[in-house]
């Protein structure tokens, strides 16, 4: 059985630093797309950032920017968000995502395998 489990979700006040970790499970993702979507109340769910197998791609929203930052360790089957200068805008639910291609995508859709989402909170 396929898990994606995230954490590190919480509380910050606006410009500060969380750092998201999704532990993956049941098989090996090694050549995975491994990406983070969030979704805001009220909102679609957005692409926030992905990353190639290899780690020699990634991929951005605008948004983030320059602020975000996704990495990966394939030995732990774990990929991370760090992310810094925080902003109220970015309180959502933040979901670890993997897609069962080398070639990284921005669309939801194209992602075969989901978390449960964690909280994270910015206040201003």
């Amino acid at each position: 059985q396929v898990q994606l489990v995230e954490s590190g979700g919480g509380l910050v006040q606006a410009g500060g630093s969380l750092r998201l970790s999704c532990a993956a499970s049941g098989r090996t993702f090694g050549s995975d797309t491994m990406g983070w979507f969030r979704q805001a109340p009220g909102k679609e769910r957005e692409f926030v950032a992905a990353i190639t197998w290899s780690g020699g791609n990634t991929y951005y929203a605008d948004s983030v920017k320059g602020r975000f930052t996704i990495s990966r360790d394939n030995a732990k089957n774990a990929v991370y968000l760090q992310m810094n200068s925080l902003k109220p805008v970015d309180t959502a639910v933040y979901y670890c995502a993997a897609r069962r291609m080398y070639r990284g995508s921005i669309y939801s859709t194209e992602y075969d395998y989901w978390g449960q989402g964690t909280q994270v909170t910015v206040s201003s």
